[in-house]
């Protein structure tokens, strides 16, 4: 039977996670360089498109509607056939459609995070292709596998609202893009700070606003889940953001508002596959460990040179990671009864499931990502030539301008 105050709560919820892909692409757009802005904007908003129409033409149905062996599912839900307004076995108390659509924006935001990895430097066709690619052979088949009823759900993973399936999946897919795009270029004496911190403010705001819907959302219901999940959230983004902005400080001697930013964010992915499942003592834990690992991450990231331009490896990858294991030492079934109790709660072979999962869908994004761009790159260099980088983006692809200076 359908709940109409459920089903109210996840359009909503719905409605607040879409905002986060704009969100993204003012929080990259303000971190790149100024001659980059559009570019790295254009492919945030054009994911909206495309996986759209992924996920209405096969996305939905491989990812939930079955399939043997738990690795894909099957074409029974092409086009939406089968899913109307009646709920279906993944969320008994709203339509179906409100099931789709919540899972949609999700589907959306995902592959956008990577292009902050290989911002400034990659063909907008390319990246095209890579969309599309990513999305069929990377995104849905983890859906599918954790939250579709596939192999890892059986064996009793737990993933709230994507830790695994959206972070660990596009910070390591980031990494790998770095590693076959390569570093960037810049011309002798060009600045490489961010060129409108103020926009990464306003994205920030946004990504934490909207993820209350990405993490209270994903109880489907207005329940008490929800409730801990909406207040775990903004427990660990908050502790994050505080204890980046200290470490930068104290290393530096200044606060930096980026550096609070990412903190914040870093903290928000880290709690995404906790949040319903933790109590609330533990998303401050949670909220600590991501701002230090994650402010270790970009430091490694740096001592390493990989050119992870806006460091999602370091804020997502690790982030997601961090959480996914940090859910299997510290989920009560107290919290939800539907989760598992944790390493600290008895639940050792619980934190055992999740330490490997949470590996093995890391290694699976990052080779998965790989080839896929080695192949791409063996019909079209993916790239853009070195004069169209220096010159930039936007001006040199687009001939659109983001600032007319008179």
């Amino acid at each position: 039977m359908i709940n109409t105050g459920d089903t109210a709560f996840v359009l909503i919820s719905a409605a607040l996670v879409m905002i986060m892909t704009p969100g993204l692409a003012f929080f990259y757009g303000g971190l790149v360089r100024r001659k980059n802005f559009l570019a790295i904007m254009l492919q945030s908003f054009i994911s909206m498109g495309v996986v759209t129409v992924i996920w209405v033409a096969i996305g939905y149905s491989l990812a939930f509607s079955g399939g043997a062996g738990g690795v894909i599912g099957n074409f029974n839900w092409v086009f939406l056939k089968g899913v109307g307004v009646h709920p279906n076995k993944w969320a008994p108390h709203i339509p179906a459609l409100a099931h789709f659509v919540f899972q949609e924006m999700f589907a959306i935001i995902t592959p956008a995070l990577i292009t902050g990895a290989f911002a400034d430097r990659v063909h907008f066709k390319s990246y095209l292709k890579f969309l599309v690619a990513w999305s069929i052979l990377v995104y849905v088949p983890l859906v599918h596998w954790i939250w579709g009823g596939g192999f890892l759900a059986k064996w009793g993973v737990l993933d709230f609202a994507g830790g695994m399936v959206v972070h660990t999946s596009a910070g390591f897919a980031a990494l790998a893009s770095v590693w076959v795009v390569g570093a960037r270029k810049f011309a002798p004496g060009e600045r490489t700070l961010p060129h409108n911190v103020a926009f990464v403010a306003l994205g920030t705001a946004l990504l934490w606003f909207g993820w209350f819907g990405f993490n209270a959302g994903s109880a489907l219901a207005a329940d008490g889940v929800a409730a801990h999940a909406f207040v775990n959230t903004d427990i660990a983004a908050s502790v994050a953001m505080c204890t980046w902005m200290a470490i930068s400080w104290v290393r530096t001697s200044k606060p930096s508002a980026v550096g609070s930013f990412t903190g914040a964010v870093a903290g928000l992915a880290c709690i995404t596959p906790c949040a319903g499942y933790v109590p609330t003592w533990a998303s401050f834990v949670i909220g600590f460990l991501a701002g230090c690992v994650c402010y270790a991450a970009v430091a490694f990231k740096t001592h390493m040179k990989w050119d992870d331009a806006l460091d999602v490896w370091a804020a997502h990858g690790v982030g997601g990671l961090l959480g996914t294991i940090l859910l299997g030492a510290f989920a009560e079934l107290a919290v939800n009864a539907a989760g598992h109790n944790g390493l600290f709660a008895g639940g050792a072979a619980f934190f055992g499931k999740q330490v490997a999962a949470a590996f093995l869908v890391a290694a699976y994004c990052f080779v998965v990502t790989f080839l896929i761009l080695k192949v791409l790159n063996r019909f079209e260099r993916i790239r853009v030539p070195d004069d169209v980088e220096l010159a930039g983006l936007d001006t040199e692809l687009e001939e659109e301008e983001a600032y007319i200076l008179a």
